[in-house]
């Protein structure tokens, strides 16, 4: 199973940008998926999560109203696009995969998801 993100971007506050995240070796219908950051000298925290069916996602309350995690399920791939982007959410950006939907209380749990993609970097300045 590999995890292949892409969208990497230098953008003003203000702006927006679209993460897209192709997953290869199973299947995206079958898997729950989620979008993890780590900024520079922190730890890595959650984003956003969508689950098997991509009727529910979730979103960590620094990006909800902003950001939204979708998945299209014929390409294979999941997609995370960002608007308003404030200075705070420079980061490398990760893409997860776990083989089942995730309970709701354990989403944000890194340890939940058994495959990541390499990162990709966002850079919002002013």
């Amino acid at each position: 199973v590999q995890l292949q993100a892409s969208g990497r971007g230098l953008v003003q506050t203000g702006g927006s940008l679209r993460l897209s995240c192709a997953l290869s070796g199973r299947a995206l219908s079958s898997s729950g998926m989620a979008w993890f950051r780590q900024a520079p000298g922190k730890e890595r925290e959650f984003v956003a999560a969508s689950r098997r069916s991509g009727a529910i996602a979730n979103y960590a309350d620094s990006v909800k109203g902003r950001f939204t995690i979708s998945r299209d399920n014929a390409k294979n791939a999941v997609y995370l696009q960002m608007n308003s982007l404030e200075l705070e959410d420079t980061a490398i950006y990760y893409c997860a995969a776990a083989p089942n939907s995730i309970i709701l209380s354990q989403v944000t749990y890194s340890t939940r998801y058994d495959w990541w993609g390499q990162g990709t970097l966002v850079t919002v300045s002013s």
